[in-house]
This record gives structure tokens, sequence and C-alpha cells, in this order.
């Protein structure tokens, strides 16, 4: 009984097969049976995606199972690639109270891969002056793949009397240290700022065109009349640049009912607009009225944090849901939340399912019910649909699964048994 279990383990495993000649296997892993949503190459159907050395190496109707070492059925679930948020705030560990580079942040692994996501963008927690360290402590050490928006603060988002001192925003060293960390550094990040100055934004837009990345902005309080907000996405952002916290209505984004004529005519001229949920950047009387207008986002992200997490924005997969809730098909949400945040900070590498892109991949089930999903001040809007999370992979490994849907059953294993994967497509443990 002893061996029987055992080689049945060994088949659940990707072992050997029983006898015969065994097919020569061409993949680490297939995932089988799942609805595909990949934006970048237009697909939305059932299809096997099979996975080989970390990247993608197969999208199609029907692939072998004998092919592959490992066989996972997510019949019924949607696959998709990982998901790419690219506002949040990440760099902690330094010990600073009340600091977005220090107690206000939130490590990247522990709320990332639990909700799909495998890739984000620190948005401003860094400035020149203290990236290096925010590589070291943080980039270097994540499973997640994390890149950054580089504050044109040289002390970056230290709280108040660092973000409003004009003297420490300085174009020149901001792109000397995005240029040296070119593809981790993917943009600047202003933020914050209470005056009624363009400074800030003037020179992270300089550092953005001297580096050849994109600026993301948080445009502070607001000056409707020294600095309104149609002059910042029709004449001070260039065709690429990122206005985020569309639905905060903090800054005149809803006027008379009606998204502000001048972010229709940013985006007209290639501006981006990103949600950038936060603890109080989203409100259901501005962002449901610019929705129906057709005013969508570019792209889906959280703006993690310690205070968003715990409040009304929770985490990408909730975010994602208030979109379902408001009526956007999956397919466009998905895509706002891979291919489209992908191309914004110029990595075409990821948020895509092509053959030989890295196998970021998210696995996820859509629920039917009933759901409530609030604002940044605690208002519901109902919805029938949520999203979570079976399984996501981080280049071809499996780094989280809800329900085991990769594990044999415990009876079928060894009574002394002490794991259950292959290095080949398991990263669960470290």
């Amino acid at each position: 009984m002893k061996r029987t279990r055992t080689v049945i383990a060994a088949i659940l495993l990707g072992g050997t097969s029983l006898g015969g000649a065994q097919t020569p296997q061409k993949y680490d892993l297939l995932l089988r049976g799942g609805h595909v949503i990949d934006a970048r190459n237009g697909l939305d159907a059932v299809r096997d995606v099979a996975i080989a050395d970390g990247k993608v190496a197969l999208v199609a109707a029907k692939i072998n199972p004998a092919e592959a070492g490992k066989t996972i059925d997510i019949s019924g679930l949607y696959l998709t690639p990982g998901l790419i948020d690219i506002h949040t705030h990440v760099y902690t560990g330094t010990g600073e109270p009340s600091s977005y580079a220090g107690d206000n942040s939130v490590y990247p692994d522990g709320f990332t891969f639990r909700v799909g996501v495998t890739t984000v963008a620190d948005a401003g927690g860094a400035g020149w002056r203290n990236f290096e360290d925010f590589k070291t402590r943080i980039i270097d050490r994540s499973r997640t793949r994390v890149l950054a928006f580089i504050n044109i603060v040289g002390h970056g988002m230290r709280g108040g009397k660092f973000e409003q001192d004009l003297a420490d925003m300085d174009a020149e060293p901001t792109a000397a240290m995005a240029k040296k960390h070119k593809g981790l550094i993917v943009g600047v990040k202003t933020a914050h700022y209470t005056g009624p100055e363009w400074a800030p934004v003037e020179r992270a837009v300089a550092a953005g065109t001297a580096a050849d990345v994109p600026v993301m902005v948080d445009f502070g309080n607001n000056h409707p009349d020294a600095r309104p907000l149609a002059d910042l996405v029709t004449k001070k952002l260039r065709p690429g640049d990122i206005y985020t916290h569309m639905y905060s209505g903090l800054r005149d984004e809803l006027v008379a009912g009606r998204p502000n004529p001048g972010i229709i005519d940013g985006r007209k001229r290639g501006v981006i607009f990103d949600v950038g949920h936060g603890g109080g950047s989203f409100l259901w009387r501005i962002a449901v009225p610019i929705m129906k207008t057709g005013f969508v986002p570019d792209s889906i992200s959280t703006d993690l944090h310690i205070g968003s997490m715990n409040a009304g924005m929770k985490d990408m997969l909730n975010v994602m849901g208030k979109f379902l809730a408001m009526g956007m098909p999956l397919p466009q949400v998905i895509a706002r939340a891979t291919w489209n945040p992908a191309r914004e900070i110029k990595q075409d590498g990821l948020g895509h399912l092509s053959p030989g892109a890295v196998a970021d991949i998210a696995v996820l089930r859509l629920e039917k019910g009933r759901f409530g999903y609030l604002d940044m001040y605690g208002a519901r809007l109902s919805g029938t649909e949520r999203l979570v999370a079976e399984m996501t992979l981080k280049d071809g490994k499996i780094v989280y699964e809800l329900n085991g849907l990769s594990r044999p059953d415990w009876t079928t294993l060894p009574a002394d048994y002490k794991g259950t994967g292959d290095p080949r497509w398991d990263a669960t443990r470290r």
C-alpha cells in the first residue's frame, strides 16, 4: 500500500508513468482549461498555457499534458498576465514614523502575490538622495518585481518639511539617478505640494525629459486660479505623463456633473489618467458620473499603504471589483491592470502572455453574489461580482495558491512526506 501511494504521489507531482515509453517533456508546467484574457494579443477565450524555463512557451486551444512535468486543471477560472500596480508605497523598514519612506509604507511581498500582483511601482517614496537605500533595503530583497517612480524631492516622500522644500527639487540629480538605474526607475513623481507654484511639476518634467521616462503627478492642494488642473494636463504635462487620483474630486475633476473639459483635452493630447485609489482619492460621487460619460481610467492602481489597505481601498482586486460594479467589462478591467500599465511605464516585456514573455500569471476566480465596495469616506456601492486570486506565478513558479490546486491530497503521500512541490514550478517555500 505504501509503495502504491508513493507511485500515485509521483504521478501527481509530475513524475514517471507506470510503464511504457515517456513523451519528452517540453514544458515545466501546463495550466489547462482556463479562460485566458490577454489584452496585448486580443485573446479572450479558453486556452491552455505552457511554461518552460520561467517563460511562456505556448498558448493554444489544446496542449498535450504528457509534454509537461506538471499539469494543473484551472477550468472555470480566468488566467491573466500577472497584475501590475503602478501606484504603491513599499519603501519601508527605515523606522521613520509618518513617512512614505518609512512606517506608512508596506513590505511588498506581504500584499502582492495573494491578490495576483507580480509587479509594483513605488510612487515616489525615494528621491535621488535615498533611492539606493530603497534599492538595497527593499527592491533587491523582494520576490515581487519592484520598480520605482523617483521623487523630484531629493529626500523623497518623507513628509511636509521635505515635500514643500522647493530647494530640494532638482531635475539634474534626479535624472542622473534615473539614468543610472534605467529600467528600474520607470518614472519621476511629484506629489503633495501645497503651494501655488508650478515648480515641482516643471522640474519633474525636466527630469523626466532628460531621463526619457514619464512623470506621475499627484497634484497636491487645489489652486484653481494659480494652478488649474486644465493647465496641468493641457500645457505642463507631456503625452505619456500620468495624472493619478483621477476620481478624487479634490482638484475639480468633476465640474457641473461632467468631467472637467481640461481632462478631456488632456487625454486627447496623450496624457494618461490613472486611478490611484489610496485612502483619500476615490469617491463614488465623482467616479460614477465621470464613468457614465465614458471617461474611464487608462490604468487601475491602488496607492497601497498602511492606511488605504485598511480603509476603502483594501487591495488591487477590490479596486478592480469597483470597476466591474460600475459596469466595465472584465476584459477591459484586466487590460487596465496588465498591459495598459506595462506600456505606461515602458515595460513592454510585462503584462502579456506572448511566447517568450516572462511567465508572470494570475489565476482568478470571478465570484457571483452580493458584495459591497467602499469609497474614501466609507460610502458603499453594491456589486454582484468579486475577483479572488486562486493562484499567482512569478517567473514561471507558483508563489501563492489559495486552494492548493497544484497539490496532491495528503492521503496519497508517504506517511513521512516532507515536500509536495518541484523547484521547476513551485516557489512557495523559500
